[in-house]
C-alpha cells in the first residue's frame, strides 16, 4: 500500500538533476506498443512472429544508448488470471484475454532480451507488475536512494507512486518523442494527489480493469470529494455534512455512498499498488539494479537475434550502446 511522503524528506534540491534517473520499467507497456504497431516482418526459428520482440528490443539499445542509466529494473506481467485480486474479486480483468501460444512466446523472448541485456527481471504469478514495481520504488526509498527514480510507462495508474518530487512517470519513445509526469502534474491531470489515487478510482472506477466505481459518481464528483476529504474513511466519517456541500447532487451522495460501501473498500483494494512483497519469497534474493553494459556479451545478443529471425539488422545498435557506455566510462576515469 502506498503511504503518504515524509514531510521531513528532501525536496530534491540536493539532487544531482544531471544523473540518470533510476530506471524502472513496465515491460508489457512497450511489448505491446510494439505488438499492435509493427507488422509481421520477422520470424522465429519455431516459426512465430517476432514483431513484438524486434521492437521491444530496438527500443531498448535505443533508450540504452540515449540515456545511460546506470540502475535499472524492468517487470513484467505474469499473474493474469492467477492475480491475488482475482482471489478478491474474481472479475478484475475479466475482459482481458489469456495470451495465445504466439503471444507468449513474445512475451517470454522479451524477457529473456531483457536479462541479455543485464537488466535486472522480475515477474510474479500473484502479484502483477505494478506491484513489482512500487515494491521496488518504495526498497529504493527505505535504502536511501535520493537520485530520482522514473517509472517508465504511460499506465496512470502508476501515478500513485510518485511521492516525493524528483520521482516521475516517464513515456518514453525516444529522445525527441518523451513525456514526464511528476507529482504535481498528477494532481492537475485528475484533480487528486497520488497518495489518493486509489481512493479516486474506486470513486470512479476503472474499466480498463474492470473495477466497479459508485454508480452515478463522476470524474468531477470524486475529485469534489476528495478535495474535502483526503480519502474514503474520511469522507465516510462526514457523510452527515455532505448533504450541505457546494458539490452537485450533493443531497444524494450520502445514500450513494452508503450503498456502496462495500464495493468501494473492495474497489480501492483492487487499485491500490502493494509495495511491500517479500522479493526474497518471490526468488529475488540475489538481484541488484546496477548496469554493467562492458559485462554483456555480443555473441550471446547475436545468437538471440539469429534465433528470433532479425539477422544482422540490430547489430550495429547494440555496438552504438556499449560504446556510448564505454564512452562515459571513460569520461568518469579521466575525472578522477
Amino acid at each position: 500500500m502506498v503511504t503518504s511522503p515524509d514531510p521531513r524528506a528532501g525536496t530534491g534540491s540536493d539532487i544531482d538533476a544531471s544523473a540518470p534517473p533510476v530506471c524502472l520499467l513496465d515491460a508489457s507497456i512497450y511489448i505491446f506498443r510494439y505488438y499492435f504497431s509493427l507488422p509481421d516482418n520477422w520470424f522465429s526459428e519455431d516459426d512465430y512472429p517476432t514483431a513484438a520482440v524486434y521492437g521491444y528490443t530496438a527500443f531498448l539499445l535505443n533508450f540504452l544508448r540515449q540515456q545511460r542509466p546506470q540502475k535499472m529494473a524492468a517487470c513484467f506481467d505474469e499473474s493474469l488470471g492467477s492475480c491475488f485480486r482475482n482471489t478478491l474479486y474474481p472479475d478484475y480483468k475479466c475482459s482481458r484475454a489469456l495470451p495465445d501460444d504466439a503471444l507468449a512466446f513474445q512475451l517470454q523472448a522479451c524477457q529473456e532480451i531483457t536479462g541479455i541485456l543485464g537488466i535486472a527481471c522480475f515477474a510474479s504469478e500473484t502479484y502483477e507488475a505494478d506491484d513489482l514495481l512500487g515494491t521496488l520504488m518504495m526498497n529504493l526509498h527505505s535504502q536511501g536512494e535520493e537520485q530520482g527514480i522514473a517509472v517508465l510507462t504511460r499506465d496512470k495508474d502508476l501515478g500513485q507512486l510518485l511521492l516525493r518530487p524528483q520521482d516521475c512517470l516517464w513515456d518514453y519513445v525516444n529522445e525527441h518523442q518523451q513525456a514526464r509526469s511528476f507529482r504535481d502534474d498528477i494532481h492537475r491531470k485528475f484533480g487528486v494527489w497520488p497518495e489518493q489515487m486509489a481512493d479516486y478510482l474506486a470513486l470512479v472506477g476503472d474499466s480498463s480493469d474492470d473495477i466497479p466505481g459508485v454508480p452515478g459518481i463522476g470524474q468531477k464528483t470524486a475529485q469534489a470529494l476528495l478535495q474535502w476529504q483526503p480519502s474514503i474513511e474520511r469522507i465516510f466519517a462526514g457523510l452527515i455534512d455532505l448533504p450541505g456541500l457546494p458539490i452537485r447532487g450533493a443531497r444524494s451522495l450520502p445514500d450513494k455512498l452508503a450503498l456502496h460501501s462495500e464495493q468501494m473498500v473492495l474497489s480501492r483494494c483492487l487499485a491500490d499498488i502493494v509495495t511491500d512483497i517479500d522479493l526474497v519469497a518471490e526468488g529475488y534474493a540475489d538481484v541488484t539494479l546496477g548496469l554493467d553494459i562492458s559485462a554483456v556479451e555480443r555473441e550471446r545478443f547475436a545468437s538471440f537475434c539469429q534465433k528470433m529471425g532479425f539477422g544482422q539488422g540490430l547489430m550495429q545498435r547494440f555496438d552504438q550502446m556499449q560504446l556510448a557506455y564505454g564512452a562515459d566510462a571513460k569520461q568518469e576515469q579521466e575525472l578522477v
